[in-house]
């Protein structure tokens, strides 16, 4: 009898399985009626639908054996003799063969008809995929916020309408969670998690080796070059921002970049005493002909100012994207254990407003309530902790006593703005980025610089790294960058004087997200200033006429 009953358990375990399965495939097949092209579907969509009906009509015959293991099973018959019931169980045993046959039959097929991973996803399909998530989010700032704002105005005269408030923010966050942790397991059973790391790896290869032919010419000293001074007048993520804006302007210029470092105020003997050079065969800065910005074609040697004072501006500046590779990109990039950089000197009160402790780790609890939704709970809750304020450290690990809180108060304390230009500052500051760009999560200020590099830093690390952080005031921007600009997908009839109308097809110079379900910016038709919902307009992709470099072959020879 334990054996006929553990059997049963097996073929409802298995009828379970099954009906999972039916909705992993009905998920991977959906996206391709909703998300594809108009036209007729192209190989890799047929193969994928020809896999996927194949899966059903297996289903189909697994179901119905199924149904026979238990069709006309009385196994409390008391007229039932001991030879029957022996002969019921070897059916049943043959049965349950015959489903398990079916079901690896199904597995080893899958196995042999898995699309190639160079056969991705639809553009629509993967921005509509990102859009939505975005959506769930700003849709939860803007809810939080208002219900927040009600429960503190009725919070003395109503305290039971007040209760209620509180309950529904509590389970709304969870239906938030639950929504997000849905969007990130659709990335992962769509079938395309595969190709989006190939395609972030090609990708990165593909301008890694067009940059390596730029910054080494075949003969140095006939070579047209951009000069480019690296002691900018700022602290090091700007400086670092400085060298990559250089490194742009070369890319579009087709000009191999020297980078000017002796008396580098970071480290006095220069860049290349710190970093690896920019270049294996080409780093005399002198040529036959010389001038300052934008100088001529023939021109050999072109000293390149600083962005803040770059006159005229060329096309190829932040956040321009190469036209060659916008599509790629678009498709692939939604934007840009927890990691926290905390900011607390020189840029708060000027450029920054001062932020507590509290609110950064209100988005830490947040990410890993989130986590534990999706995963299970969490061993042990483990934040690093950078900052330019020693103290931080310390407070942290007296308040939030449920975590593990790694950081290096040496480090922090070098940071401070009257010793920052040391070796031991320069260490110091390398190293927290670099674990910064690690990170699971990063919640920070996109005010800091430091902050802004270690999340760029991040894109090398995955496919895609734009929902891995969490900013407490900015958006991602690059100084001194050329027009943001986002596009109106949906109208918007102002309701106050702070906010503005919208039509669709309007361009809206981005401000800010003021992270409560609303952002300001500048309607370019209208030339009005206010507010507008989030939700109601898209990233519109500055793609820019950048070379092509035909030289370098779009695919690695050595690949």
């Amino acid at each position: 009898m334990k054996r006929f009953v553990r059997q049963l358990t097996w073929g409802r375990a298995l009828l379970i399985f099954l009906g999972v399965w039916l909705l992993v495939i009905f998920l991977a097949v959906w996206p391709l009626y909703k998300a594809g092209h108009t036209q007729e579907p192209d190989a890799a969509t047929a193969q994928r639908l020809a896999r996927a009906f194949h899966d059903l009509e297996l289903l189909k015959r697994q179901n119905a054996e199924l149904r026979s293991l238990f069709t006309g099973i009385n196994i409390g018959d008391p007229s039932l003799r001991q030879e029957q019931k022996d002969a019921l169980y070897q059916d049943l045993q043959d049965k349950l063969r015959r489903a398990e046959d079916l079901l690896e039959r199904s597995q080893d097929i899958n196995k042999q008809s898995t699309v190639e991973v160079g056969e991705g996803p639809s553009e629509r399909y993967e921005r509509l995929r990102r859009r939505i998530s975005d959506n769930v989010q700003e849709l939860w700032y803007f809810v939080s916020v208002e219900m927040n704002k009600m429960h503190k105005q009725v919070l003395d005269t109503s305290p039971d309408l007040a209760t209620k408030l509180t309950r529904i923010l509590e389970e709304g966050v969870e239906h938030k969670r639950s929504l997000l942790v849905d969007l990130q397991s659709l990335a992962e059973v769509d079938g395309f998690a595969a190709w989006r790391e190939q395609e972030a790896n090609e990708l990165s290869d593909l301008v890694q080796r067009r940059l390596e032919y730029l910054q080494n010419p075949a003969d140095c000293s006939q070579a047209r070059k951009l000069t480019c001074n690296l002691n900018k007048g700022c602290g090091y993520g700007c400086q670092l921002h400085h060298v990559v804006y250089c490194l742009m302007v070369a890319y579009g210029t087709q000009r191999t970049l020297i980078l000017k470092s002796k008396g580098w105020r970071y480290h006095k003997t220069g860049w290349e005493e710190v970093f690896f050079p920019l270049s294996n065969t080409c780093t005399d800065p002198n040529g036959d002909s010389h001038s300052h910005w934008p100088g001529k074609t023939d021109t050999q040697v072109v000293d390149l100012p600083i962005i803040d004072s770059l006159s005229p501006r060329p096309p190829y500046l932040p956040l321009a994207v190469p036209a060659d590779l916008a599509p790629r990109l678009t498709r692939l990039h939604g934007d840009p254990i927890v990691w926290v950089h905390v900011r607390r000197t020189d840029k708060v009160g000027t450029e920054a407003a001062f932020h507590q402790l509290e609110e950064y780790m209100l988005a830490v609890d947040e990410y890993f309530d989130q986590l534990e939704m999706k995963s299970g709970p969490v061993d042990q809750r483990r934040i690093f902790l950078a900052s330019d304020d020693p103290k931080v450290l310390a407070e942290a690990k007296t308040k939030y006593t449920n975590y593990e809180v790694i950081g290096d108060p040496i480090i922090a304390k070098s940071a401070a703005v009257h010793t920052r230009y040391s070796d031991v500052s320069l260490n110091g500051i390398i190293i927290d980025i670099h674990f910064l760009s690690l990170s699971d999560y990063l919640v920070c200020t996109f005010s800091s610089q430091v902050c802004r590099v270690a999340y760029e830093l991040m894109q090398t690390m995955y496919p895609d790294a734009a929902d891995r952080f969490r900013s407490l005031d900015d958006i991602y921007y690059y100084g001194g960058q050329s027009a943001h600009n986002r596009l109106a997908v949906l109208p918007h009839e102002s309701q106050d004087a702070r906010d503005m109308n919208l039509e669709v097809g309007d361009l809206v110079g981005v401000a800010g997200n003021h992270w409560d379900g609303f952002s300001k910016g500048k309607n370019l038709r209208t030339n009005r200033i206010g507010l507008y919902p989030s939700f109601k307009v898209v990233e519109k992709v500055e793609a820019v006429e950048f070379p092509t470099y035909p030289e370098v072959p779009l695919k690695n020879p050595a690949s």
